[in-house]
């Protein structure tokens, strides 16, 4: 710095200063005086900034159109706001400016933005010959009439007399001369429109949809009906007919139930659907251990229940009960307090005593039948009088007598036997001090003999008859004339269409009127062809007409109760144990000390858990805590203790499953033959699993090529090529690929590979899924693959929906491959069969393809 000094000048301090020898002070510079930066260009600006002069300092400020902190400044971009500028057209940028533009034919208005017409006619008539018309932005040359426009689009030319020779008079269709000049008209399904020359499409869906039953879809100079999915078109290509999915192979794994546009697949009993069609096995030991005591055991469609050595089931065939013991009468007063059926075992009792004996009667055949006879108190007939018979059961068998000495005798003898078969036990409570329950059998079993005997004498007096809790049975020996008369399908069936069929559970055969009844009140019976039915426990008559099994009988302790024996009178499961089936001995604990609000509860849902446990999850009572499904179960309820196994061979993608559908089977399916086959990703039509690969080789005979049709596969397209199916020669990444897919395509594709032998892969990660896909394919004569290339390649194959529909179903799909492997199989569906299969358009299609090709063979 430069400061001029002068002598006299007042003293004062500087930081910086300059002293010269030649003088004593420093002369023109005081503390009060400001240098001024920007004038003495002593400033940092940015050259796009102002630098303005402060006390003692400076500051910069960006110049307007640019920002930054004055020291480093950048333009700002105008256009790049949304208002672009404020420019209706175009905005250009420049250096801490812009300027708006406008496109062709208009011109900037003072504003600087909004843009003007140019009226390019205003001068020189737009360079026009004869008229101009102004348009936005532009304009056009016209001529009067008489002359044409030129090429040049500016001058005209005189327009020659009109005719149907030049230029087919100006019509687009059919051209006409008349006498005033030429006139115009139209193909069928055009009309003319209003300027006389062309022609436009009529739309043929406007009116009655075309005549169509479902979907009309208009097309240039025609129209195309189409069907809903589940329909397909006749070969009217008018009316819609629902396709039978039932009758296709592979429908369903058990049952198949047709409806309008679609179906439905049922599982026989013990089964669960999965995959839409498949059906699995029930686990139901996994379902809160099927509802038994002490063991479970699955079986293919059911499942049994097991008890320890020296026990039996229950007639609920869930609960156990001593083979040997009884349980204490109802209404004990130890019994409120248990419901384990083990420890309901209070006092010894001796097996129950059986009894099975044959008698003949000749010239007789069965009428065994159970009838209301004679008073309650009267115990005439009955095996014993103090026991408890708890199985009755008798069987006829007439036949001819054929074989033995008496055979010399023409007429043959109607030979009868009867088997009775009895089970009985000693009344609980018959017990005494003189004479203990082991005493007490032996008299039963004494007088069980005594009545065999009695029943034996009984026939030579032509009269048979058992009663058993007051039920009669009698064997009647000389037949109604009537009887006689009838042809008889013999004990056990009746007639029923004209054929023999087994009386059916619920029912027993009627002798007397030959014929199957329903079982009457308080009975019941579970097999077929029986001659007799049940009594249910507690033998007091009530319950419904036809019961078929034990626990149709009424007065079965309801869910949340139980008893002894299963039927009233009846207790509710105290606090802390629930019972969800009716007819039990016993209740549930709740586990884990968990009690009930009330007793009588029916279901672990009655339990008060600590914590609510969602789908996918069970509550475990050691830790109280919600656990999820493990890896191969699931839980579709909310509340739940237990997890339910996948069905059959399945299993789940991962755990905490929340529905059956869950469950996959992971087996790639297909079938590959050497002439016709297809393949099928696991678990179609349901969705495939995660992490699965599949590989299918298909190998064709020699001279043999091999034709594929996709008739639609669904992959997960947001899935970034997760799934992926590819078809190669081989294994290598290298090899010659014929078709490589990870996309969803609902639109057939037929195609022929481009190797002898096909390689086909298929992968899934463990993103997402799909349902996959089922792909048949066919091998054909490699002489015809010329023939056959043609018309899988030709896009009218698949332009058509019907077309389309023609390579999703699955029986014209088998006629398809059957024309295209075989082309001289044509004829065979192209007179009356095809008539019934194929529409026309698709007859038409490839009826010039296959006639050009075999025309050199006839």
């Amino acid at each position: 710095m430069n400061l001029l000094c002068h002598a006299g000048s007042a003293a004062f301090r500087l930081t910086v200063s300059i002293y010269s020898p030649k003088a004593k002070t420093c002369v023109g510079f005081s503390p009060n005086t400001d240098v001024d930066e920007c004038a003495e260009a002593l400033d940092n600006c940015s050259m796009d900034a102002i630098c303005q002069n402060t006390l003692k300092s400076y500051k910069c400020i960006c110049k307007s159109g640019y920002k930054g902190d004055g020291k480093h400044c950048e333009d700002i971009d105008e256009c790049a706001s949304e208002y672009n500028g404020g420019c209706v057209h175009e905005c250009i940028n420049i250096p801490g400016n812009y300027r708006c533009t406008c496109y062709d034919g208009f011109r900037l208005a003072h504003d600087g933005h909004n843009c003007l017409d140019v009226d390019e006619c205003a001068e020189g008539n737009g360079g026009c010959q004869q008229i101009c018309v102004n348009m936005m932005g532009s304009y056009e040359c016209r001529c009067r009439d008489g002359f044409l426009l030129s090429d040049n689009q500016h001058t005209c030319i005189q327009r020659p007399k009109v005719t149907c020779n030049y230029g087919n008079g100006g019509c687009q269709h059919i051209c006409e001369e008349m006498d005033h000049g030429p006139r115009c008209s139209c193909h069928m399904k055009f009309a003319l429109h209003s300027d006389g020359k062309t022609c436009v499409d009529i739309d043929e869906c406007r009116m009655n949809n075309g005549g169509c039953d479902h979907v009309c879809r208009n097309t240039v100079g025609s129209f195309e009906c189409s069907c809903k999915k589940g329909y397909k078109l006749l070969t009217n290509e008018r009316t819609c007919q629902d396709i039978d999915e039932c009758s296709f192979d592979r429908a369903c794994d058990h049952t198949c139930v047709n409806s309008p546009g679609s179906f439905q697949c049922y599982c026989h009993k013990g089964h669960v659907l999965y995959g839409v069609a498949h059906c699995g096995d029930i686990d139901e030991c996994s379902i809160n251990r099927g509802g038994c005591k002490f063991g479970c055991v699955n079986t293919l469609g059911s499942y049994e229940c097991t008890c320890p050595p020296g026990y039996k089931l229950h007639w609920n065939k869930k609960d156990c009960i001593g083979m040997w013991t009884r349980v204490p009468p109802r209404g004990h007063s130890d019994a409120t307090k248990i419901f384990w059926p083990l420890c309901l075992v209070v006092e010894t009792q001796a097996p129950p005593v059986k009894q099975t004996v044959s008698f003949r009667i000749k010239n007789a055949k069965c009428y065994l039948h159970p009838k209301h006879k004679g008073r309650a108190e009267d115990n005439g007939g009955q095996p014993c009088n103090n026991c408890l018979v708890t199985f009755v059961n008798l069987k006829c068998d007439s036949s001819k007598k054929a074989k033995g000495r008496r055979a010399r005798n023409p007429s043959s003898k109607e030979v009868t036997r009867i088997t009775l078969e009895l089970e009985a036990e000693v009344k609980p409570g018959d017990a005494t001090g003189n004479c203990n329950i082991m005493c007490q059998r032996q008299r039963m079993e004494q007088q069980m003999k005594s009545y065999i005997k009695a029943l034996k004498k009984s026939i030579n007096q032509e009269r048979f008859l058992i009663r058993v809790a007051g039920l009669e049975y009698e064997v009647a020996q000389k037949l109604p004339q009537a009887a006689l008369r009838q042809e008889n399908c013999g004990p056990g069936r009746e007639k029923d269409s004209g054929r023999c069929v087994r009386c059916l559970p619920g029912s027993y055969y009627h002798g007397e009127q030959e014929r199957c009844v329903q079982c009457p009140p308080g009975t019941f019976q579970e097999r077929e062809g029986q001659l007799a039915c049940d009594l249910c426990p507690g033998g007091d008559r009530h319950g419904p007409l036809g019961a078929r099994n034990i626990s149709s009988c009424a007065g079965q302790c309801p869910p949340g109760y139980f008893s002894s024996d299963g039927f009233k009178p009846c207790q509710p499961c105290p606090l802390g144990a629930y019972q969800p089936d009716p007819g039990r001995t016993l209740c549930f604990p709740c586990g884990g000390g968990l009690g009930t609000k009330k007793e009588g509860a029916s279901s672990f849902n009655d339990c008060e858990v600590k914590v609510l446990c969602s789908p996918g999850h069970y509550y475990n009572t050691s830790v109280h805590r919600c656990i999820r499904c493990p890896h191969g179960t699931y839980q579709a309820e909310f509340r739940q203790n237990y997890c339910i196994s996948c069905p059959g061979n399945t299993t789940t993608d991962f755990d905490g499953a929340i529905s059956v559908s869950q469950c996959k089977n992971r087996e790639c399916g297909g079938e590959i033959g050497e002439f016709i086959g297809y393949i099928e990703s696991p678990n179609y039509p349901g969705n495939y699993p995660a992490n699965v690969e599949c590989i299918w080789t298909i190998n064709p005979p020699h001279k043999r090529k091999i034709l594929i049709v996709v008739p639609e596969i669904f992959l997960p397209s947001e899935d970034e090529c997760g799934d992926v199916l590819v078809m190669r020669k081989n294994g290598s990444a290298t090899s010659i690929t014929t078709y490589e897919t990870c996309q969803t395509y609902e639109r057939p594709i037929a195609f022929t590979s481009r190797s002898r032998r096909l390689w086909i892969n298929f992968k899934s990660n463990d993103v997402n899924s799909a349902r996959g896909f089922q792909i048949p394919y066919v091998t054909y004569d490699e002489d015809y693959e010329q023939l056959v290339e043609d018309i899988v390649r030709d896009g009218r194959l698949y332009a058509s929906e019907n077309h389309q529909e023609i390579l999703k179903d699955k029986k014209l799909i088998k006629t398809l491959f059957d024309v295209l492997a075989h082309p001289n199989n044509y004829y065979k569906y192209s007179t009356r069969d095809s008539t019934e299969m194929l529409p026309r358009s698709f007859i038409r299609l490839i009826h010039s393809k296959v006639s050009a090709f075999l025309r050199p063979y006839k």
